[in-house]
């Protein structure tokens, strides 16, 4: 019977993606577990069954693995977008609208609240959580791309980020007014907020009726803050 083999180059690229994947997971899971960040290089690699060394290789930073942990629990809206079908016609925000509003974003985020702090209802919302809409553009905008090949990537891009920015900043207004908590009356206010959101995207931009400010020290998430170094 024969057998392949994989060149050198594609082994190594292989095994650089497993070893990536299973920090990521070894980190997911420790931050269940704990329901925290609050654990140290030397513990994130002997649960991923790597070495040190191998997790200085892919990440500069315990922040940079916890971002893509947030960012992996806020790809249901990723996911749904499968489930959505392509139009022929150039009704991309049609197809992410529709992705969004049939994606739990609510879970997620509650989880992230827990995992990463809480600092009661009016503490502002997370960086790393913020900084994770920032990469869910990314992975939003590659999908888009995939399955409207002949859209112009500008404004795929420009369209996308619109959205996932303005995601981030839902979650700041969200997680001020609710405490960022799982309850049916914050799902409500996450499907109202999701609403204007994709108004204002289709229609432009109007002042709308005052509402609650929330605190002026709110990050933006695409200006995280500095991450921890990997001294642990």
């Amino acid at each position: 019977m024969l057998t392949t083999t994989l060149p050198v180059e594609d082994r190594r690229k292989a095994l650089k993606s497993r070893h990536r994947q299973e920090i990521v997971a070894a980190a997911a899971a420790l931050m269940d577990e704990r329901q925290t960040t609050d654990f140290t290089v030397d513990e994130l690699a002997q649960r991923a069954d790597v070495s040190r060394r191998t997790v200085f290789n892919h990440f500069g930073s315990i922040n940079d693995i916890v971002s893509e942990v947030c960012s992996d629990v806020l790809s249901s809206a990723v996911a749904s977008l499968t489930a959505v079908p392509a139009s022929d016609g150039p009704a991309v925000l049609d197809e992410i609208a529709e992705a969004f509003r049939n994606a739990d974003l609510v879970g997620p985020m509650a989880y992230l609240n827990r995992v990463l702090g809480d600092g009661g209802p009016a503490a502002t919302a997370h960086p790393m959580a913020l900084r994770a809409f920032t990469e869910l553009s990314e992975r939003l905008s590659s999908v888009m791309l995939s399955r409207h090949p002949e859209a112009d990537k500008l404004s795929v891009h420009l369209l996308v980020g619109a959205l996932t920015s303005g995601l981030g900043v839902l979650y700041h207004h969200w997680h001020c007014a609710t405490g960022a908590v799982d309850t049916p009356q914050s799902r409500r206010s996450w499907a109202r907020m999701l609403d204007q959101l994709l108004d204002t995207v289709r229609t432009g931009h109007a002042a709308g009726p005052a509402g609650q400010a929330c605190p002026s020290s709110a990050v933006s998430p695409n200006h995280p803050s500095k991450g921890q170094t990997l001294n642990g």
